[in-house]
């Protein structure tokens, strides 16, 4: 059963930094950014967010700011606009994926701490 919860939890995940990054994309560029595109950006994000995180994540503050500069990069290197336009879709990533973590929890699909964006 914890496998099987596991990849839910992934699969969620996935989808919540998917969608988020796919929204601030198209809000913050103003131009259709593919789906696939936003897979893969929340992919490789989140595995770059969990990679730094181990190695100095528990830094207080410091810790926290390289693995937000990390993932903001990620996007940064991920779609045009420079690091303004990157900070811009995480900042929508991240409102966009708390109200889907809300909405989820609010119909006891899944616990609020879900993750799909870093700091939720």
């Amino acid at each position: 059963m914890a496998v099987a919860d596991s990849i839910l939890i992934f699969a969620l995940s996935l989808l919540v930094g998917t969608v988020g990054i796919l929204a601030g994309a198209r809000l913050v560029l103003d131009r259709d950014a593919g789906f696939v595109n936003a897979a893969m950006t929340a992919l490789i994000g989140a595995v770059a967010w969990a990679v730094t995180s181990f190695f100095v994540g528990w830094i207080p503050v410091l810790g926290i700011l390289l693995m937000l500069v990390i993932w903001v990069g990620i996007i940064n290197w991920r779609y045009p606009g420079g690091w303004g336009s990157a900070v811009a879709i995480g900042f929508v990533a991240w409102i966009v994926a708390v109200g889907i973590v809300y909405a989820f929890a609010a119909v006891g699909i899944v616990t609020p701490d879900v993750l799909g964006i870093p700091g939720i």
